[in-house]
């Protein structure tokens, strides 16, 4: 007998180059492990036997029968042009009643040499209807010779895998090749300590892979998908609890505020009192602060409901303890806005230094990539000194020039824009690691925060501030009802004539080359064959056609930071009725007086950012309204997400069911770098209790024995997880 080839075997060994390759290249499997691992997306069943005088219409089933006649036809056809195509018809019988079959092109050769006069076979197919007799097309078959009745029990009712496959290879030749590794699998080292796998009732990894690739019965295929999605929950919750409890090992400075600081300060001047959430998770953080490791918060919180306010009461308790703090944020749009709205909301608390600046006052400065070689020259020194208690920039802090006097505290604000590594970098800045705070108005399912930043303690917001108004939203059929369109822009001149603003976002800026229009050509339906709306274009449209007369102007993310800025500043002076933007206002853009949205083919954006992008108007006291126009039709998918999003302001809602229509990679996969690869069988959304359970097993497990000393087979699991996602890492980097 052959050995068994061991699990870390190249493919190209056993499989042979031409496949290997293929698998190499079309769904990145490379070892016999990796295959394995490759699990069957669904199973077909052949069915129970069916009689020839019952076969429905449109379904798969399984006869038995006899060969009556068979009769090889040539024809012509564009691919065989000179009269050389082949059909084979077949007509079978079960005593109950007659069924053709046929064979076409290459496909005849096998079944004409087998399938003769008086042979017996099963047969699996499609009935379809042909020339109004019924048919099954090139169907599977199986000759039944010696004992035929256990051959047909056996054979009809077997759960045969479907494997996620290729064009390049079919997910029958998968399953053959699958056939050749399935010995290895009894050499799967198990990474589930023994004590875990008998208390939970799960079946051994071995048994799991075999029941999973060959199930005898639907059981089988249960009870392997509930062990494996353990491995996999597990696996990467031990990854996060060692990821924490390093962390824990780190020292920090605790920084605690004074009772005379800045922060007592800055309290007593607000206008207004903060929400029970607010002070909530303010507790948390500054709990957080006055410890000696830094603290790993995630602050999720609803567009509007006040994170901002949180996070500068959390860099006022740093400063006041003697350290600086840092705001990163995704873009310079935002860094500049957050700039503008941190000096506003302190006043002359901001002015340290200067003329007229409070007596706890300190230096808040901005650092962009754009900035002149002064300015910039001044901030960075101010950082160096330690003038500055706050900074607020983009990635641009994080470069190596950029040094800190006492680094106490970073927050980041979009998260999901902002990847391990980087947190990691600008951790480097302090002389002892900094705490950290993200900040992310995209809510995000409980299980996806225990998933993607299970490393992180999270807070959440979820009451809006008092005086904030509700957002009333509405689908516009442009294409099945164009006067909703018209009247929408009605809608706009009504709120511009009581004084109000508005947006209109697109999906696109419109000076790109053609070359760059959308390639996306899907069938669904009309509205796809033509680029998505753009801003230039559509700004223009309105100044001359429905808006005319009012000031409208074009925001997008290719103009020089200086006009961007400009023309934001007119936007919130109120000096500019209607501005026609890409997704550059969809965080953090603070226009109380802007009360209507109209977002333009809104099919083309994500649910999450449909819901991002109605945040920023109701946020004054008028209340708001948000417009998804789209010309999808109305039974598309596309119409359907629509209209969950007009039916619900519950972003945590909307987060589920964005999660239910695309698949989790994609929400993971923004994220953080890496991990995601590791899910195959694991569904983030409804798996919630298995990744609950496993992160407690996990944090267990990892706190007893935190080296792993005594799991050597849930290290190597666990270093062949991480080196995929280093590996990501890397390609993404």
């Amino acid at each position: 007998m052959d050995p068994v080839p061991a699990l870390d075997e190249p493919l190209k060994k056993v499989l042979g180059p031409a496949t290997a390759k293929v698998m190499a290249e079309h769904l990145g499997l490379h070892t016999v492990g990796d295959l394995l691992h490759h699990y069957p997306r669904r199973y077909e069943e052949r069915g129970q036997l069916t009689h020839l005088a019952d076969l429905p219409m449109d379904e798969h089933v399984t006869v038995v029968a006899q060969v009556a006649d068979a009769r090889l036809h040539t024809f012509a056809s564009s691919r065989a042009p000179r009269g050389k195509g082949q059909r084979l018809e077949v007509t079978i019988t079960d005593g109950s009643g007659r069924l053709q079959l046929v064979f076409f092109g290459a496909g005849v050769h096998k079944p004409h040499k087998e399938l003769l006069p008086g042979t017996r076979a099963m047969f699996a197919g499609k009935v379809s209807v042909f020339n109004r007799r019924l048919q099954l097309a090139h169907p599977a078959y199986e000759l039944l010779r010696g004992d035929a009745e256990e051959t047909v029990e056996t054979w009809a009712g077997a759960l045969i895998p479907i494997y996620p496959a290729t064009a390049k290879l079919e997910s029958w030749k998968i399953g053959k090749a699958l056939q050749t590794v399935l010995p290895s699998a009894q050499e799967a080292a198990d990474p589930l300590p023994e004590s875990l796998r008998e208390g939970r009732g799960l079946v051994p990894l071995p048994e799991a892979l075999l029941k999973i690739h060959r199930p005898h019965t639907k059981a089988d295929i249960e009870e392997a998908r509930v062990r494996l999605k353990w491995d996999e929950a597990f696996v990467l919750q031990v990854a996060l609890a060692r990821r924490r409890y390093a962390d824990a090992q780190l020292p920090a400075v605790p920084r605690r505020p004074r009772p005379d600081g800045i922060l007592a300060a800055f309290d007593d001047r607000l206008p207004f009192t903060l929400t029970e959430g607010q002070r909530k998770v303010s507790e948390e953080i500054f709990a957080d602060l006055a410890t000696d490791h830094p603290m790993h918060r995630l602050l999720q919180g609803e567009v509007g409901s006040g994170k901002t306010m949180v996070a500068l009461r959390a860099m006022l308790a740093v400063v006041d303890a003697g350290g600086q703090a840092a705001m990163l944020a995704p873009t310079e749009v935002l860094a500049q806005q957050h700039h503008r709205s941190v000096t506003e909301m302190m006043g002359d608390l901001a002015q340290g230094g200067m003329l007229g600046g409070a007596e706890n006052a300190t230096k808040v400065v901005l650092l962009t990539g754009s900035m002149g070689a002064a300015a910039r020259r001044q901030a960075l020194l101010d950082l160096a000194t330690g003038e500055a208690g706050i900074v607020i920039g983009t990635h641009a802090l994080i470069e190596d020039k950029v040094q800190f006097h006492d680094l106490g505290l970073v927050v980041v604000d979009e998260q999901h824009r902002f990847g391990v590594e980087q947190r990691d970098a600008l951790r480097g800045k302090g002389k002892q690691p900094p705490h950290l705070l993200v900040m992310t108005a995209t809510p995000i399912p409980r299980t996806v925060a225990m998933t993607v930043f299970g490393d992180l303690e999270t807070s959440v917001l979820d009451q809006l501030p008092a005086g904030r108004s509700p957002i009333a939203s509405h689908v516009v059929p442009a294409a099945d009802k164009p006067h909703f369109l018209a009247r929408a822009w009605e809608r706009v001149r009504e709120e511009v004539e009581k004084g109000h603003q508005a947006y209109v976002v697109c999906p696109r800026i419109g000076d790109e080359e053609d070359g760059a229009k959308a390639k996306k050509k899907s069938p669904e339906d009309e509205a796809e064959k033509r680029p998505p709306l753009a801003v230039l274009d559509t700004a223009e449209q309105l100044a001359r056609g429905p808006l005319a007369g009012l000031r409208v102007e074009a925001l997008h993310g290719r103009m020089q930071p200086d006009d961007k800025d400009a023309v934001m500043r007119r936007f919130a002076a109120g000096e500019v009725d209607v501005l026609v933007a890409t997704t550059v206002i969809e965080v953090g853009v603070n226009v109380p007086n802007a009360t209507v949205m109209v977002i333009m083919d809104a099919d083309r954006f994500g649910v999450s950012q449909l819901h991002q992008l109605r945040g920023r108007v109701g946020r004054g006291s008028a209340p708001g309204l948000c417009l998804l126009v789209s010309e999808m039709p109305e039974a598309s998918a596309a119409r359907q997400r629509l209209n969950a999003v007009a039916s619900t302001l519950d972003g945590f809602e909307l987060s589920r069911i964005d999660l239910e229509q695309r698949r989790e990679g994609d929400v993971l996969g923004q994220a953080q770098s890496g991990t995601r690869s590791s899910l195959r069988m694991l569904a983030v959304i409804d798996d919630e209790e298995v990744i609950a359970e496993a992160r407690e097993e996990a944090t267990g497990i990892v706190a007893a024995d935190p080296e792993l000393e005594r799991l050597p087979a849930l290290r190597t699991a666990l270093d062949a997880l991480l080196d995929e996602e280093r590996e990501q890492y890397l390609e993404k980097g």
